[in-house]
């Protein structure tokens, strides 16, 4: 028997018009839509559910952010979820392999990934091999996770090895450990520093092109509604939705 897990970080969204998506939705959009998506879209997708769920009242959507390892996992072992998005296409893969991705997943942004250092960069970090000095303590993602896999890529492509001190199990963790100054860079996505505002510089590096993210997004037959589920889909691949993702450093699909 699949065990449930409990959902973390839950907010009400919801839906807006299908006059902008892509895709024409049939059948009723109402009920709950439990959506899982990685850390890394926090602020995107909280801020598309809100203007869909003004559209759509009699839709609430329940969202959980977090490692997109850990979330495949969860849906996996048979936590009810209605959409995955993730931030990588192995992760989606996982779900896929189970037979527990409804809809073919579809990529809907990219990501590019970026040093995040404090903003008077004490250390004048420049480059990724200034994150191989064992004078500057950096933060990673675990391997396992989109952002760690994605950054052990950019290294290798250098042939070079982080002076890492931590490995986090998402990126919303390695952005605080540099805000709170508990290290002096961590490597992270562009969207993450750019949300993150003047609490943080950005760096960029060559080797950040070797390792660009995909966000692939499906409906996922754990869930319950997958008619509002798609419609919610729909939405965030429309041009209202794209605009929002890209306002906030997303690379089109």
């Amino acid at each position: 028997m699949r065990k449930t897990f409990a959902i973390a970080t839950v907010s009400a969204i919801a839906l807006v018009g299908c006059s902008s998506s892509r895709h024409a939705t049939t059948g009723s959009t109402s009920g709950t839509v439990v959506v899982f998506a990685a850390a890394s879209l926090k602020n995107t997708f909280t801020t598309l559910a809100t203007s869909f769920q003004k559209a759509h009242p009699g839709v609430t959507i329940v969202p959980s952010f977090g490692g997109s390892d850990t979330l495949a996992a969860q849906i996996v072992a048979g936590s009810p979820v209605d959409v995955f998005a993730a931030a990588s296409a192995a992760t989606m893969a996982t779900v896929s392999n189970a037979h527990d991705a409804k809809s073919t997943p579809t990529v809907f942004a990219k990501n590019s990934l970026e040093i995040a250092v404090a903003p008077s960069n004490p250390l004048q970090v420049a480059s990724l091999a200034d994150l191989t000095k064992t004078s500057v303590k950096v933060a990673i993602c675990a391997p396992s996770v989109p952002c760690g896999a994605a950054a052990a890529k950019a290294f290798a492509s250098a042939n070079l090895k982080p002076n890492a001190v931590t490995q986090e199990q998402d990126v919303t963790s390695v952005l605080t450990k540099v805000e709170l100054g508990e290290v002096d860079a961590g490597v992270v996505y562009q969207t993450d520093v750019k949300s993150a505002g003047a609490k943080v510089l950005g760096v960029n590096f060559a080797e950040a092109a070797n390792a660009i993210n995909s966000y692939p997004i499906a409906v996922v037959t754990t869930g319950k509604n997958p008619t509002a589920a798609q419609a919610f889909i729909d939405y965030v691949q429309s041009s209202d939705g794209m605009a929002v993702l890209q306002a906030a450093g997303f690379q089109q699909p």
